[in-house]
């Protein structure tokens, strides 16, 4: 795809160069042409960032965690609930604790103890997906 692109960039600036010698109106015809190079170029950049960040998401997935493997202290997960203010899933030793993040302080919410709690944190609601909401919707009788 990167490479018909460039075909066809080469092939206006081959076209440009011509043009302007068969006596076109050179102005008009280089509007033309540097609007289409721009265009073009614009869509490959367009599509390289794409292309990386495609891979960049699927080597996340594939890795578990990036430096936090055998280490005692693993944050789990962090909800933002509002400016500088979070919620921090957090296991230290095999005890998830659940943290309150502000700007200036971190405070002791619950000490969970029981792998069944985390178990059912880690289950997804049933109908929290739009397009379960949807199949929801749409199979009730009118």
């Amino acid at each position: 795809m990167i490479l018909r692109l460039a075909l066809c960039l080469a092939l206006v600036t081959t076209a440009h160069g011509a043009a302007g010698s068969e006596g076109l109106p050179a102005s008009g015809m280089s509007l033309f042409s540097s609007f289409l190079q721009m265009s073009l170029a614009l869509l490959v950049v367009l599509g390289l960032i794409l292309v990386v960040y495609y891979g960049a998401t699927r080597v996340m997935r594939s890795v578990p965690t990036f430096g936090q493997v055998g280490r005692l202290i693993r944050v789990l997960e962090v909800r933002a609930l509002g400016p500088r203010k979070a919620l921090v899933l957090v296991e230290v030793g095999g005890e998830y604790l659940l943290l309150a993040s502000t700007d200036s302080q971190l405070n002791l919410i619950k000490k969970i103890e029981m792998l069944e709690e985390i178990e059912v944190l880690e289950e997804k609601a049933p109908g929290s997906s739009f397009l379960a909401f949807l199949n929801k919707s749409s199979s009730r009788p009118a």
